[in-house]
């Protein structure tokens, strides 16, 4: 065999391995997209019907008398009113057959625990309508609405299910009459946490997320850049700044829940600062952040050609100058876009949170940085062990909308970086 047939041989084989390697990686990239297509959809397939309300309509006469409101029809006194007390006889005017105390506390159950609240603030907004009867949509329980959705068979025996074959007789005639609707579930977008499924929405951890977020911005953005330009510009070559170097991309590999520590430690029992609150979250989040921003922002500064400086400064400009009107502008879109990364990773942050109180039960919505608040990875956790059925679809939702932040801020970064990155 001569030298030719021999160095053919040898890049068969060196082509086979080649083509062996390539179809593993191939393999490798199509499983990582059949096990994360796999996850979307069973996230999405779980959340779907918890963007859609059940609703129940009757016919509800606003009688003062009942309600106990005088002529004034005073703020204070619809705030008093006995709502409850008219629902409850819109059902039973529904359903004349029922007598029992039992029977009445389960058809009282059909409708949300929130639809006296519901009918209030539509009173107080309009108190021209007492006296009047009116066709209102109440939300239904969430058992009533599982059942309409079919999370619930109806066609089970009645021992394996929740609910008993009375209550579903009481669904199937509001069915058959028109009075059981689904529309689109504002709520979940409108309302803040709730012990009842079908009243629970993500409004307040939203909020959280954005106050909480704000606060990172305003702290971790400017010190990041700062730090990156200066130990890039200005520091010296010296042990003393090794030493920085070293710590900065030590503190990028902490794990997140000692910062968590480190807030609860120094930011609640020594400076006494507010439990829950944003301020804190964002204190927290941008110190574990700073190290991202940092690093990213080095690697832009550092990607700017030298001979942009050495224009700058042949022409009359001081070492300043240079950085801040040349340098500066000409690597913010690799700052920004590691920045936005970093926001990213603090928007799904959840284990320094726990560490500093926000896994709190918050139902009103925060209104500044100082209020007691939550954030959407947390509200997943808190509905992700509850033990209400009606909770679950709420959790996939939930994860959802994070994703889709998430997806969204990687995005921006993704187009700020191909828009203003400039080829050198």
């Amino acid at each position: 065999m001569n030298n030719t047939d021999l160095v053919k041989k040898s890049l068969g084989k060196r082509y086979l391995k080649e083509r062996i390697f390539r179809t593993l990686g191939l393999l490798s990239i199509a499983t990582a997209i059949l096990f994360l297509v796999f996850l979307l959809t069973d996230i999405a397939s779980k959340a779907m019907p918890a963007f859609s309300q059940t609703k129940i309509t009757l016919p509800i006469y606003l009688d003062t008398d009942e309600l106990g409101v005088g002529a004034s029809n005073s703020v204070e006194e619809i705030g008093q009113a006995d709502f409850r007390r008219v629902i409850r006889d819109a059902l039973l005017a529904e359903f004349p057959e029922v007598s029992k105390r039992q029977e009445k506390r389960e058809l009282y159950s059909l409708t949300s625990m929130g639809a006296e609240f519901q009918l209030r603030d539509r009173v107080m907004d309009n108190p021209d309508l007492l006296g009047q009867t009116l066709e209102i949509d109440f939300m239904a329980d969430d058992d009533v609405d599982a059942v309409i959705k079919g999370s619930i068979d109806r066609y089970l025996p009645e021992n394996d299910r929740r609910v008993k074959d009375q209550k579903l007789d009481w669904i199937e005639q509001l069915e058959a009459e028109g009075r059981i609707t689904t529309g689109f579930n504002w709520n979940f977008f409108a309302n803040g946490d709730s012990r009842e499924p079908e009243m629970a929405g993500i409004k307040g951890a939203i909020m959280g997320s954005l106050f909480t977020l704000l606060v990172t911005l305003a702290l971790s953005f400017p010190v990041a850049v700062a730090a990156a330009i200066y130990l890039e510009e200005f520091a010296p070559k010296n042990r003393f700044i090794d030493f920085i170097e070293i710590n900065i991309n030590n503190l990028a590999a902490v794990p997140s829940i000692v910062f968590g520590l480190l807030g609860l430690a120094v930011f609640i029992n020594f400076f006494n600062m507010p439990r829950s609150a944003p301020l804190v979250g964002g204190i927290v989040l941008s110190l574990m952040t700073l190290p991202t921003i940092i690093i990213a922002s080095r690697s832009a500064i550092k990607a700017v050609p030298p001979s942009l400086r050495e224009a700058a400064l042949g022409l009359g400009a001081s070492k300043m100058q240079s950085v801040f009107h040349h340098v500066l502008p000409a690597a913010l879109p690799g700052i920004l876009t590691g920045t936005i990364i970093g926001m990213a990773q603090a928007l799904g942050e959840t284990a320094p949170l726990l560490m500093i109180g926000m896994v709190a039960f918050i139902v009103d919505i925060p209104q500044s940085v100082v209020d007691p608040s939550t954030v959407l990875p947390i509200q997943v956790f808190l509905w992700a062990d509850s033990p209400e059925r009606g909770f679950l679809e709420k959790t996939s939702a939930a994860i959802m909308v994070l994703l889709f932040f998430l997806i969204a801020m990687n995005a921006i970064a993704i187009y700020l970086r191909k828009k203003f990155e400039k080829k050198w």
